[in-house]
């Protein structure tokens, strides 16, 4: 089943022999870094093996929250709020920001509690997120047929377009000298005394001395081949779209078993709340003892299962070289089928909680593979056994909002200047420095 229709990318006419620096990965992540580096003056080669955008980074709900945020990831959130506010006019483009606010009804005594709970990591800031009467809940959501008591609201957060986003950020950084290749699958990392020297992509060699890697679920095999381990699984998600409905809210809504953000073309993303499919795969076993934290949290959330991806990934795990048709070429696009199911309850509760969707008609059913650290908090660092490495990925399922100023770190990392915001919470060395791995929001 196709994803969703990006909007396209003009790549770069031809392969450079030598960049200052190499961008693995076309999503907003990668994108985002590569015009940071590009606005710096290096010469900067972004590859993506599919098209810009066409996983995870258009096919996430569209989110750009700093409600119910990981406490670790809110500096870095504020700051990539405050980059959204003028992304369009820096890319020169729409990406279909809009900070409509959004809203989380207290369905539940123990959902207010979790809520209210998580207003401690806030305090004393000047974030604002806040609990609400149930007044002011109906105010915001009059046609909301939900049981709530109060709610918790954040009115600077919004929504932007994911499949706009990626590609207007590769535009303008290749308007900025960055050569964009997309089909350009990096099949090796190079390495000399142990500190980059290249990569090996499809079409050739291209000699750097930094590399940036922010492949989304393929950095852990990326990575495999120069020795650094990233303990990294895959989460399927679901997500469907509408087509227009008249009527609906305004604002995005977390739900009791919904989500539900109304979308540029009038039609609205929905998606169950943490109902997510895991594949089992020879990772689940390899990470099993790292993830036991995680798994105990989300296990009401998850539904295992195991299939065809055990095979395909123990398959894309044998080592290829620089000259062998790499897993990345085999599948350009992670486009794996959406779990009907799910999406068909979470509308059946949006109905339920909204009369405008009674009659709704669904435009377009997707899934899309989250990659998750064993505690949902993303890896933006340099490895200090591989000089010249910078990992940005790992993003939980948290990646879009957060992609510029993940961006923005990443392209700090990798040039040694003032780091945006304090990049400890986001070292890779926390999964081996003994430092305890807990995670505290989930994916």
């Amino acid at each position: 089943m196709p994803g969703p229709q990006v909007e396209p990318v003009e790549p770069s006419a031809g392969q450079p022999s030598h960049a200052d620096v190499v961008v693995i990965g076309g999503g907003i992540v990668g994108t985002s870094a590569a015009l940071e580096l590009a606005e710096r003056g290096l010469s900067v080669v972004l590859c993506e093996k599919g098209v810009v955008a066409g996983e995870q980074s258009s096919r996430n709900w569209g989110w750009v929250r700093m409600s119910r945020r990981d406490p670790r990831e809110i500096d870095l959130m504020a700051a990539s709020i405050r980059m959204w506010e003028g992304l369009a006019e820096r890319v020169g483009s729409d990406v279909g920001y809009r900070q409509c606010g959004i809203v989380v009804p207290f369905y539940s005594e123990k959902f207010r509690d979790e809520n209210l709970k998580w207003l401690d990591y806030i305090k004393g800031t000047q974030h604002r997120v806040g609990a609400i009467d149930s007044d002011r809940v109906r105010e915001l959501v009059p046609d909301m047929n939900v049981d709530f008591d109060g709610g918790l609201y954040s009115p600077t957060d919004g929504r932007a377009e994911p499949q706009k986003a990626a590609p207007a950020i590769a535009r303008a950084a290749k308007a900025r000298g960055a050569t964009i290749l997309t089909g350009c699958a990096v099949r090796q990392i190079e390495t000399t005394a142990g500190a980059i020297s290249g990569v090996t992509t499809e079409s050739g060699h291209i000699a750097c001395d930094l590399v940036v890697v922010a492949g989304g679920a393929w950095s852990r095999l990326l990575l495999r081949d120069v020795d650094v381990t990233l303990p990294q699984l895959k989460v399927l998600n679901s997500v469907l779209r509408t087509e227009p409905v008249e009527g609906g809210p305004e604002v995005t809504v977390r739900g009791p078993g919904f989500s539900v953000r109304k979308r540029a073309d009038g039609g609205y993303t929905v998606s169950t709340l943490a109902s997510n499919v895991y594949d089992l795969t020879p990772d689940s076993f390899r990470f099993f003892r790292e993830f036991m934290p995680a798994l105990k949290m989300e296990w009401r959330a998850m539904s295992p299962r195991i299939g065809r991806r055990f095979i395909d990934e123990w398959r894309d795990m044998r080592r290829t070289g620089r000259d062998g048709v790499s897993a990345y070429e085999r599948t350009r696009i992670l486009d794996p089928e959406p779990d009907v199911t799910m999406g068909d309850a979470a509308m059946m509760r949006l109905a339920a909680a909204f009369p405008a969707f009674r009659d709704a008609k669904i435009a377009q059913r997707w899934a899309g593979l989250i990659d998750v650290t064993p505690d949902a908090v993303p890896v933006i660092s340099t490895v200090e056994k591989r000089p010249g490495l910078v990992v940005a990925t790992g993003f939980s399922g948290h990646g879009f909002g957060l992609g510029p100023a993940a961006g923005r770190l990443a392209a700090d990392l990798a040039t040694n200047a003032a780091p945006l915001v304090d990049p400890t919470a986001f070292r890779f060395s926390r999964f081996s420095d003994g430092s305890p791995i807990v995670p505290l929001t989930g994916v």
